[in-house]
C-alpha cells in the first residue's frame, strides 16, 4: 500500500522472519556466535531463550542459512507443543526420514543408521528444536538419552533448544539435573535498547530500499522504543502500522507525534489496552 509512496521496494516492518532483515545488535551477534561455537566445537545441548518476540526464531533461520555450506546435516522441528506425541516420530520427519508404522525400537533404530551413514559421510547430525518451553520433562529426558550417542571423541549428533524463558525454569527442576549438565552453550536474547532500536528501524528501512534515512525521526524511533520497550516483534507493528498512518495522511516523514497516534488508537480501538497488556506480557517472558 505505502511501498511506491516511501519508494520501498517491500514492506520493511512485516512480522514474518526473514533474514533478509535480521539486525544484529550486539545481542544478536553475541547469540550467534555462541550457537555457531557450540555446533562448530561438538558441544552437546546449546539453549537460546528469549521473551516472545525478541528475535529467537529469525536468528535460528540465519543459523541455518550459515550452517548449509558447513559439513553438517540438520533437521528442524519448528513448533514444539505440549502434545507433541512421539517425539522419535517428530525426529525423523524433520530429516525426512520414513517413520510410518514404526514401533519406538525400530524408529530409534531409523535414527541412529542415519546418523552413523552421516558421520561416515563426514558430516554431523545437528537437531533443532523451537518453541521447546512445551517440551515435557519426559520428553527432554528422552533427548538427553538421545545425544549419548557418540565414537570416541567425536559428538554425532548436537540438539539445539529454543524457547522462551519458560525453557530455562524447566531445565532448573531437580529430576532434570543430568540434562542441564549437559548444556554447554546457553544465551538469553534481551530486548532491544533505545539505540539499538534506532537502528534497528534503520536497518530494515534500508534493507527495503529507503534512500531516506530520516523517514523515522530520532523523536519517533525512540517514541516506538518507549511504546514497544525494544521488543523487535512490536518494533515492526508499531513502525508498519505508523507507515500506513504517514501514508493516509501524505506525510513524507514519521514523527513522534503519529507513533504516538498510533499506540492511542491500537489502546482505544476494538481491544481495549491491547497494545499495553501485550507489551507487558512480552516484556515479562
Amino acid at each position: 500500500m505505502y511501498e511506491s509512496f516511501y519508494k520501498l521496494r517491500e514492506r520493511p516492518f512485516a512480522l514474518m522472519p526473514d533474514p533478509a532483515f535480521l539486525y544484529l545488535s550486539r545481542k544478536h551477534r553475541l547469540a550467534m556466535t555462541l550457537l555457531e561455537y557450540g555446533l562448530l566445537n561438538q558441544t552437546g545441548f546449546v539453549v537460546i531463550s528469549g521473551g516472545i518476540g525478541t528475535g529467537k526464531t529469525t536468528l535460528i533461520h540465519q543459523l541455518l542459512g550459515n550452517l548449509s555450506r558447513k559439513n553438517l546435516r540438520v533437521g528442524l522441528i519448528s513448533n514444539a507443543h505440549p502434545s507433541f506425541g512421539e517425539l522419535l516420530q517428530w525426529v525423523l520427519m524433520a530429516f525426512d526420514l520414513d517413520y510410518s508404522g514404526k514401533g519406538k525400537t525400530a524408529l530409534f533404530q531409523t535414527f541412529m543408521e542415519f546418523v552413523n551413514e552421516q558421520y561416515r559421510k563426514g558430516k554431523r547430525t545437528v537437531l533443532v528444536i523451537d518453541e521447546a518451553q512445551n517440551l515435557s520433562p519426559e520428553t527432554l529426558e528422552e533427548l538427553r538419552m538421545l545425544i549419548n550417542v557418540n565414537v570416541g571423541k567425536d559428538q554425532l549428533l548436537q540438539i539445539v533448544l529454543v524457547g522462551q524463558e519458560q525453557l530455562l525454569e524447566k531445565l532448573r527442576r531437580p529430576d532434570l539435573e543430568q540434562f542441564a549438565q549437559r548444556v554447554s552453550v546457553s544465551y538469553r536474547l534481551e530486548p532491544l535498547d533505545r539505540d539499538e532500536t534506532r537502528r534497528y528501524i534503520r536497518h530494515r528501512l534500508q534493507a527495503a530500499g529507503s534512500v531516506e534515512p530520516e523517514l523515522f525521526s530520532d523523536a519517533a524511533c525512540d517514541a516506538v522504543h518507549e511504546q514497544s520497550r525494544g521488543i523487535p516483534r512490536l518494533i515492526n507493528v508499531l513502525c508498519d502500522t505508523a507507515l500506513v498512518y504517514g501514508f493516509a495522511d501524505d506525510r513524507r516523514q514519521i514523527d513522534a507525534e503519529l507513533v504516538k497516534d498510533v499506540a492511542r488508537d491500537r489502546e482505544q480501538g476494538g481491544l481495549p489496552s491491547q497494545f499495553k497488556q501485550d507489551v507487558a506480557a512480552l516484556a515479562g517472558d
